[in-house]
């Protein structure tokens, strides 16, 4: 929806919070459509005229406000020729009143509802080099790479050798310190919205457990450090991902992960032809009606979404929303359509 635009203020907004009567939202809104004949520009004033009347025909067809209320966006691209009316109940309750026709649909007071609550810190460190991340479920993210300048070992011997070892290991505190002000500044402001579920530690040799035994991370960081420390080769966007495979075991309820072995299970059946995996919209659909259908993947952003996870909902198939963002999603939208399905046996043609 926030990537709806037009060049008037002919796009609809209406948030209705729980306890309001619907009856009395329509009554408003068919005031509004009449005042909106003093609109001189008839162009505008139709677009305008379309999304009320779309709105007012979607509310008088429901008996009650649901109990978290209801989102109405409606409205007329008088560029492109495209409309939308999309009437729902969101996850939270609608905090506000609010009625709006403008250039852009209003989704601020939905943004808090769907931000991704099952988040993961990922660190990667090394004696001078770092990767701060995040896991989340639409995949992995990038938040900083860091690289320090530790001098090698000082072959003098005597004193002057220590004296060099002795500053070398003062710079590589100083990198972790470092390191740990910014996982400090990334990783605590999710703490305290309550987002934060954990954080993978890993490097490739003993920097990993020097740095947490050292305590330069925040206390309340370390208490949320996951398993074991993890051995990876890689820093960057490479090294995350290593990361995030090897602890598969205390991450294998994030979504990402029911995400990607849903889609490894989709190839693995595709790959053996077993008559397990069948792809395209009409032939899902078809399966999804013969109630043959175990799971269900779909890109979140499909267009008919909606209609399929009531399909699932009436067959009891397990609907598997994939992430456009993660790589795998791109893959599968280009590959497959962004819908695919897992079948409980394969259909006899």
């Amino acid at each position: 929806m926030k990537k709806w635009r037009a060049h008037a203020t002919v796009l609809l907004s209406l948030y209705i919070p729980p306890g309001r009567p619907i009856s009395e939202v329509v009554n408003l809104l068919r005031q509004e459509y009449a005042i909106t004949e003093n609109i001189k520009l008839k162009q505008t004033r139709n677009a305008v005229q379309t999304a009320l009347a779309s709105a007012i025909d979607r509310l008088v067809r429901i008996r009650e406000n649901p109990p978290n209320g209801l989102v109405v966006f409606s409205g007329y691209d008088v560029e492109t020729r495209r409309s939308i009316t999309l009437v729902f109940s969101p996850p939270d309750p609608v905090p506000v009143f609010f009625y709006r026709t403008d250039k852009e649909f209003h989704t601020e007071f939905l943004e808090p509802m769907v931000e991704e609550n099952d988040v993961y810190g990922l660190i990667i460190i090394e004696r001078d080099a770092a990767t701060i991340g995040l896991l989340k479920p639409s995949g992995i993210q990038v938040l900083d790479e860091i690289e320090w300048y530790i001098p090698g070992k000082h072959h003098k011997g005597g004193q002057s050798q220590r004296r060099f070892d002795r500053l070398i290991e003062q710079m590589v505190e100083e990198f972790y310190k470092h390191v740990a002000e910014k996982a400090n500044k990334y990783f605590l402001p999710l703490i305290e919205e309550s987002k934060l579920k954990g954080i993978i530690v890993g490097g490739p040799g003993y920097a990993k457990i020097d740095f947490v035994k050292g305590g330069y991370l925040d206390y309340r960081l370390r208490k949320l450090i996951l398993g074991d420390l993890i051995d990876v080769s890689y820093q960057g966007e490479t090294g995350l991902r290593e990361l995030v495979m090897k602890a598969k075991h205390v991450l294998s309820k994030q979504r990402y992960f029911r995400v990607l072995e849903a889609l490894e299970e989709f190839k693995y059946h595709l790959a053996k032809d077993d008559g397990y995996a069948v792809y395209g919209e009409n032939d899902v659909r078809n399966a999804l009606t013969m109630g043959a259908v175990a799971k269900l993947l779909i890109c979140d952003d499909h267009p008919k979404f909606e209609e399929f996870e009531s399909l699932c909902e009436k067959t009891r198939a397990e609907l598997i929303a994939v992430p456009p963002e993660m790589p795998e999603g791109e893959w599968f939208r280009n590959t497959f359509g962004c819908i695919a399905a897992i079948l409980r046996y394969p259909l006899i043609q």
